[in-house]
């Protein structure tokens, strides 16, 4: 296991406090209901104002926990990335960037198949809502941010070397192929398992 991976493994250990516990039961009781909401009137139908309701908040509380109303969608993916760059960390010192990768989305194909009617309702969500798709890459941006370092590292390339992009271009292809094993997935649904989906399309880059 790589310094980073212990480092990670090490936080993940340390209990949270009873704020932020507190924060996490609130944050997560105001996604289910709003994903509720979302999927039976609609995203761009249903209000904040419906949400904060729903959960006994006011207008202004919610937005204490939540950015933007697209943010009660997608605030699950910021800790998805930390899960996935912490799986690719956790893989062994001597597979190749691009199988490490493969195996670090093993996090979300999952999580995702755990629960795949909720899954696909999720995605689908966000494939037919033009706000969300925007924001959903701008999260996915963060994610290639977290996942260069460790790239870099099993590459043995200099950071410091602006122009050797292969880490960001590793990461970035691996990232399209997640997306497009999902529009897939969502596509068929759910008929062939995500994991399949996504062997595929990253295996269309080394054939």
């Amino acid at each position: 296991m790589s310094e980073t991976a212990r480092a990670a493994d090490q936080s993940a250990r340390k209990p949270p406090g009873l704020r932020e516990r507190v924060r996490a039961t609130v944050q997560a009781e105001v996604v289910e209901v709003a994903h509720r909401l979302f999927t039976e009137q609609g995203f761009d139908r249903t209000t904040v104002d419906q949400v904060a309701a729903e959960v006994g908040l006011s207008r202004a509380s919610l937005f204490r926990y939540f950015g933007t109303k697209e943010d009660i969608v997608l605030g699950r993916l910021e800790e998805s990335g930390r899960q996935i760059a912490e799986a690719l960390a956790a893989r062994p010192d001597d597979e190749q960037p691009w199988e490490a990768l493969r195996r670090a989305f093993d996090v979300l194909t999952r999580m995702n198949e755990a629960a795949p009617e909720q899954a696909l309702s999720y995605l689908r969500m966000l494939q037919e809502t033009p706000s969300l798709r925007a924001r959903h890459h701008e999260k996915q941006l963060s994610w290639q941010e977290l996942l260069v370092p460790e790239i870099a590292r099993r590459l043995g390339a200099d950071p410091d070397q602006a122009e050797d992009i292969r880490p960001s271009a590793l990461a970035a292809a691996a990232l399209a192929c997640l997306d497009a094993a999902s529009t897939a997935w969502v596509a068929c649904e759910g008929t062939v398992p995500l994991a399949v989906l996504l062997d595929r399309a990253m295996g269309a880059l080394t054939e």
